[in-house]
């Protein structure tokens, strides 16, 4: 077990590695980055823009112009070279790009983020900022649709073709087939001021003077808050969570072991739960931790958006429309990171539900 886990850390190295430096090189190639924006703000004479990227007064340039300047850079043009190198050097575009590639690995493996190029803010900081919705949104959605989908698929698996395993698949799957930023719209038209009636709030985690409030009542605003949010989030993971239960659940159901302990006299729940339930859980227990990983990261920009909610999501998605690079490299780094260290638990929990397993004898 020992090796198998040095393996797979060693081999997150060069998994990293290589996913920053394709992303490193489409952005040298993507057009509008921050120099340029930078130049274009300033391509009419804006001192207002000038100091504020500068650092400098704005008589520092004015009335310098070039004609045809040699920059390759759209907007620089009429602009002094000694601002566009000024700007450049800001923006850390000074340096050759494999120097700046390998000068950000080596930041980023002490944990050294820098600070953001449009906010007075470090991007461990930004990034902090904006984690307790993505935790709210990941974490509840999460324990919510495995807790209804796991007794949920059981009850469909021990009825298997039966009415109740009907209706409730077809509900099932209308659910999983609409888009969840749908839901998320009738929702709002319904239920938060849109159209009809206003029942849930539609801006942030907590009310105005939330911590003023008794605790109990903190804790009512909190889940007031998310209600909406989690139940348009959590209708593809509910489904699908149920019927990986469920089929988890038929699966073993159809095994020698099972005829076996029901020719021993035991009852049906002796059977189910004291020996289907512990084989038929490890695909669902084991992939807990990813499910919960992708929807902290990934799965929640539009109903961030939506909902109004300032979370990780809503904030990748604007660093890479605003070129906020160091955001953007942050953000992906410390993801990748992760996912991959989810995966590797994800792993670890399969080996702590069936010990049969044997992670030695794999190459990877």
């Amino acid at each position: 077990m020992g090796a198998y886990i040095i393996r797979r850390l060693l081999l997150m190295i060069p998994t990293v590695f290589g996913i920053m430096a394709v992303s490193f090189l489409i952005t040298q190639f993507a057009p509008g980055g921050p120099v340029e924006q930078a130049l274009a703000n300033l391509s009419g004479q804006n001192t207002g823009a000038l100091e504020r990227i500068t650092g400098s007064e704005g008589g520092d340039f004015a009335g310098q112009q070039v004609q045809g300047g040699n920059s390759s850079y759209r907007g620089s043009q009429g602009l002094p070279p000694e601002l566009v190198e000024r700007i450049e050097k800001q923006f850390g575009f000074d340096k050759p790009p494999l120097e700046r590639f390998f000068s950000m690995l080596g930041n980023y493996l002490r944990f050294d983020f820098g600070e953001s190029y449009y906010r007075d803010i470090s991007v461990i900081d930004l990034i902090l900022e904006k984690m307790p919705v993505s935790i709210s949104l990941g974490l509840w959605m999460t324990l919510i649709a495995y807790g209804v989908s796991i007794p949920l698929g059981i009850a469909k698996a021990v009825r298997d073709g039966s009415r109740f395993d009907v209706w409730t698949s077809t509900i099932i799957i209308i659910g999983y087939a609409v888009p969840g930023f749908l839901v998320a719209i009738v929702l709002v038209v319904f239920f938060a001021g849109g159209s009809f009636w206003q029942f849930f709030p539609l801006r942030g985690l907590t009310s105005p003077g939330w911590e003023n409030f008794p605790w109990w009542q903190q804790v009512l605003d909190y889940f007031w808050h998310l209600a909406l949010p989690i139940f348009a989030m959590g209708l593809g993971a509910f489904a699908t969570a149920t019927l990986l239960t469920k089929n988890s659940f038929l699966d073993e159901i159809g095994k020698q072991y099972v005829v076996t302990a029901r020719a021993k006299g035991l009852t049906e729940n002796q059977v189910l739960y004291g020996h289907v339930f512990r084989n038929a859980m490890m695909l669902i227990i084991a992939g807990f931790p990813g499910a919960f990983i992708g929807v902290f990261f990934g799965g929640s920009l539009l109903i961030e958006t939506i909902f109004l909610l300032d979370g990780l999501g809503l904030l990748g998605y604007l660093s890479v429309v605003n070129r906020d690079y160091p955001v953007v490299f942050a953000t992906l780094y410390i993801f990748s990171l992760m996912g991959l260290i989810i995966g590797l638990i994800s792993d670890l929990t399969y080996m702590w539900v069936d010990p049969r397993l044997d992670f030695e004898s794999r190459d990877v």
